[in-house]
This record gives structure tokens, C-alpha cells and sequence, in this order.
């Protein structure tokens, strides 16, 4: 539906030197969208039926001229994002030709979004929304752009660029949702309106829907177990990824940091470093043996990822992403001379460890597929009403 632009006197209100403020109004798909040209008249001088100041106006031309400019404005910002193939509605197409030195662009958000997390020492994460806004540059240009220029067609450009670069669904679902993160604290800010906010229409669950098998079949997953290492290295990788799964799918970064206070009578406690979320899990003798395998009175961790040398929370992430680099790079090769199904990855043993129980019948409300579809706060809540008992019954189906 194209777009209606007139500018009209707004006789609902009146100014204290009696006059009524002159509107842009913009209509699109049935809805209007206003804004102040910053001048105001009074009501006997304007013409209500052309919506021109009258002969008799002391202004008359400098309005006219004013009108004027402002509409083919809008027009011609309406014809480039028609001609672009962009969406917008009447307040996207308003906020696009608004000149407010104040508001940020995207990539100024974006770099403030990373800082903040830098901030609450947040390093990983940090590091993965720069891997992202970088993507974006390359893709873009540049971001000095305002919030209404990325729309449903700018992103499913992006999604379309990446596919281009063979990169995985979960790649593409992953740099979507940075972005998306971005857009959600510019509008916590009030800095955009959420007439700007395209993920209204796009969404990028649709993504995860489309992402690969990520789980394997018991059998399989005893093949990896009865593998034999043939370095220090692949063996790491291989107890990792068992301890993983024999441990409701614990991730490479939580087991890299579990210390031995992070046993209590024999169950393994830990914080969930994404979630901050308590979590207590039976360990089985399986899992005590890995555990025992690695010991060292030197140090505090139970695996020899992190040591006591690693202190400040750059170091730590360094480590941790040089470390979990090698690791998925042995359990690759593990999976190829296996010749498994799908690449094998830590994250592989997460999925694997809640596809085996629901394949068992366990009780969904204690496995919950938001490991690989809902919400992951959910399957914490439902993990939380369930006593240790059963949790523990319902873990001897893994092997």
C-alpha cells in the first residue's frame, strides 16, 4: 500500500501564544505516524481544505517552501527504500529522515553492548559479539547506520550472504541474535521505537528449526567411550566428551572450571556459567574415574584446562578458547575414523545426553528438549521440582 505525506495544523492543540503546531502526518497500511515541523500557526491563517498557509499569512512563502521540502523528503526516502527492497512503516519512514545528532547508530550500539559485557568481565561472550559485529561490517560496509535501515529484507540479505559462505545455521541463528540483543537494549534505552524492530516479523527460531542433527544414538555414543586415545590431547578431548554426557550435558566452559569443592557428597554442584543457575548432578563411578584420571594435588581444577597461572579473566578466556579449539578438532577426527553420523563436537555430547533419556521414555519435564528447541530457563525450572532420587533414575538409562 503506498504511503499518504500532507502536513497538517493540529487544532487539538494549542500553544501558549495561541497558535497550533504544523504536522507531518504519514500514513502507511493504515496507520499514522506525526511529527512536529517545529513551527506553529494560527488557525485563521491556514487553509484546512489544501493544507497551505492562506495568501494572507505573514510567512506564507517560508512555510510553502518548507512543506515542500519536507514531503519530497520523505518521498524520495520512501522511492530508495522501495527501489532497495526495504519494509517500513510510516515511523521507520519518519525516523529515517530525522536528523537527531543524538541518537546512535547501530554500530555505536553495538560497540557499547560489547563494552558492557567487557565490563561485567563477560570476556567469552564479549569476544563472540565482536566475531559477530565484525561479520555485519563485512556484510554492510560499515553500521554507521540508523535502526531503521535493517529490516526483514537487510536481514534476510544477511541470512542469504552467510548461506553464500557455506557457514552453519546455528553460525547464522547465533550473529542474528547478537544483533538482536542490540536492537532489545536500544529500546530498553529508548533510544528507537518498536516500530523499528524487525524481528517482529523476522523470526529467527525459524533458524534453529533448520539446524542439523546435533545428537547421537547410545550406540554411537558407546563407539566414542571404547575409543581408545592414541596422545594426552585426544584423550582429553574423549573424557571431556563423556564426562559431558554422563553429566547432563555440562558445557566445555563449565567443566573447565569445576574444582574439587564442586563435589559434594558425590554429586557434581556448580553455577552454570551462562545462566548462573545452581545445578546438582549424581555422579556416576564412570565419571568419578575421569575425574580421578586427572588429579593433581597442584592444582584446584579437575581437569588440566585452567591452572592456578590463569588469573585475570582475559587470560582465562584465552585459555579457554585456545583449549576447546584443540579439543573439537581431535573429537572431529575421532568422529571421522569412527565414521559417526555428524561431526563430533563437545556440544554433541549436551544434545546426545537429552536425545538417549527421551529415547528411554525418561519423563520430558526432567530431560526438557529446550537443550536443543525451548528455553533453556525452562528446563531449569523443571530440573529444580524433581528430587535427586529421581534424577538419579532417571541417569542410568545413559549407559
Amino acid at each position: 500500500m503506498s504511503e499518504t505525506i500532507k502536513v497538517l495544523c493540529y487544532k487539538s492543540k494549542t500553544l501558549s501564544n495561541g497558535e497550533h503546531p504544523l504536522m507531518l502526518c504519514v500514513c502507511k497500511d493504515r496507520k499514522r505516524k506525526f511529527q512536529s515541523l517545529g513551527i506553529s500557526i494560527k488557525a485563521e491563517l491556514w487553509d484546512f481544505k489544501t493544507n497551505q498557509p492562506k495568501d494572507k499569512c505573514p510567512n506564507r512563502e517560508r512555510i510553502a517552501v518548507l512543506i515542500s521540502e519536507k514531503i519530497n523528503e520523505i518521498q524520495k526516502t520512501a522511492l530508495d527504500k522501495r527501489i532497495a527492497g526495504k519494509d517500513f512503516t510510516a515511523t521507520t519512514l519518519i525516523e529515517s529522515t530525522t536528523n537527531n545528532t543524538t541518537n546512535k547508530t547501530v554500530g555505536e550500539y553495538y560497540l557499547t553492548y560489547i563494552q558492557n559485557l567487557q565490563k561485567e568481565n563477560r570476556i567469552r561472550y564479549a569476544g563472540m559479539f565482536e566475531v559477530s559485529y565484525s561479520s555485519f561490517i563485512k556484510f554492510n560496509k560499515h553500521l554507521d547506520i540508523p535502526f531503521s535501515d535493517i529490516d526483514v529484507a537487510w536481514l534476510k540479505r544477511y541470512e542469504k550472504w552467510m548461506k553464500e559462505q557455506n557457514l552453519s545455521v546455528s553460525t547464522i541463528s547465533t550473529r542474528i541474535r547478537h544483533l538482536r540483543a542490540v536492537f532489545n537494549l536500544a529500546i530498553t534505552e529508548h533510544s528507537i521505537k518498536s516500530d523499528c524492530y524487525p524481528f517482529h516479523s523476522y523470526k529467527v527460531s525459524k533458524l534453529n528449526k533448520q539446524t542439523a542433527k546435533r545428537a547421537l544414538n547410545k550406540q554411537d555414543i558407546l563407539k566414542v567411550m571404547q575409543y581408545k586415545g592414541t596422545s594426552l590431547m585426544e584423550c582429553l578431548a574423549i573424557d571431556i566428551f563423556i564426562f559431558s554426557y554422563l553429566n547432563a550435558g555440562i558445557n566445555f566452559i563449565d567443566i573447565a572450571k569445576l574444582k574439587y569443592s564442586n563435589i559434594i557428597e558425590n554429586h557434581l554442584t556448580y553455577n552454570r556459567e551462562k545462566t548462573k543457575k545452581l545445578i546438582s548432578i549424581p555422579l556416576q563411578a564412570e565419571a568419578m574415574e575421569i575425574i580421578a584420571k586427572y588429579k593433581n594435588m597442584k592444582s584446584p581444577y579437575l581437569f588440566p584446562v585452567l591452572s592456578p597461572f590463569h588469573k585475570t579473566e582475559i587470560q582465562i578466556a584465552n585459555r579457554l578458547h585456545k583449549v576447546l579449539a584443540k579439543v573439537n578438532k581431535h573429537l572431529k577426527e575421532i568422529g571421522e575414523k569412527l565414521e559417526l553420523p555428524i561431526p563430533l563436537t563437545t556440544y554433541v555430547a549436551r544434545h546426545s545426553y537429552a536425545t538417549v533419556l527421551k529415547r528411554a521414555e525418561v519423563s520430558t519435564a526432567i530431560i526438557s528438549e529446550s537443550l536443543g528447541h525451548s528455553s533453556e530457563k525452562i528446563t531449569q525450572v523443571y530440573l529444580d521440582s524433581f528430587d535427586n532420587e529421581q534424577i538419579s533414575n532417571a541417569m542410568k538409562n545413559l549407559l
